[in-house]
């Protein structure tokens, strides 16, 4: 699976408030993708355009404080208990994902068994995922926690989208305005598109646009106390889990979850 491209944050000189070095300190730390361990000070460089001298500051301060842990011997680095730490407290404080796992067991464990469902939440132009459950194939999506999606070119994404406030979309559009303007264009034919397919049937499709070989249909879960939105979604791989099944067999499935984790309302 691949995930959606590492992007640097993007430093605005007249925000005063901004603090720039914890911002290249979070950038380091999201370099590593899926599968991988063990990273350089070379690759971090690369990654986020940084120098080496300003990654070798970093990840020297990141070590310190258990965030990255150090392999002399190679040159490397891995994540440390430090950033553990921090992801499973978050996830413990999400007051959705402790009620989504038997919801979204029952919603896998449908009439198709190479259904994979997951729920996630936007994190600047990515959703991430905060649980998954696989389905019972063992020819299946390799999706698990902390697998990253693009924000408007999956249907997860456009959920989200779509359960948002406009003032939420609007800083979502001034981050594809800083980091990829060239595809501001894009961006708003897909949210266009998402609100009108909400609109006419109460989910987001995604057939083959995020990764080619694969089907899914998702929708926004706002949480209870209206603070949160995430999206939710089922699907799998295209040649076992077609368009007319997800439709038929799932998406009324899928709503009556979305209904039992958070508030899922079918209006824009």
């Amino acid at each position: 699976m691949a995930d959606a491209e590492f992007t640097p944050h993007s430093e605005d000189p007249k925000d005063r408030n901004f603090v720039t070095a914890l911002a290249r300190g979070l950038d380091v730390l999201r370099c590593f993708g899926p599968n991988e361990t063990e990273l350089t000070n070379t690759d971090f460089a690369e990654r986020t355009g940084l120098p080496k001298p300003t990654v070798s500051r970093l990840t020297y301060t990141l070590c310190k404080l258990d965030y990255l842990i150090a392999d002399p011997r190679k040159g490397t680095y891995r994540l440390g208990a430090g950033v553990l730490h921090l992801g499973f407290g978050v996830l413990a404080g999400m007051e959705v994902s402790e009620r989504a796992t038997e919801v979204m067991r029952d919603l896998r464990d449908g009439p198709n068994s190479y259904i994979t469902v997951a729920l996630g939440e936007r994190h600047r132009l990515e959703v991430v995922y905060l649980a998954v459950q696989s389905s019972r194939e063992n020819v299946s999506l390799t999706m698990h926690v902390g697998s990253r999606l693009p924000l408007f070119f999956s249907a997860i994404g456009r959920a989200i989208l779509v359960g948002m406030g406009q003032w939420e979309r609007e800083t979502v559009f001034d981050l594809v305005r800083q980091e990829t303007p060239d595809q501001l264009e894009a961006c708003m034919e897909s949210l266009n598109r998402a609100l009108e397919e909400y609109r006419d049937c109460g989910y987001c499709r995604g057939y083959g646009e995020w990764r080619g070989d694969v089907n899914g249909i998702a929708v926004p879960v706002t949480s209870l106390n209206g603070a949160r939105v995430y999206g939710l979604n089922t699907g799998g791989p295209s040649f076992h889990v077609q368009k007319e099944e997800l439709e038929g067999q799932y998406a009324d499935r899928l709503k009556n979850a979305a209904q039992v984790l958070g508030f899922h309302s079918k209006s824009t």
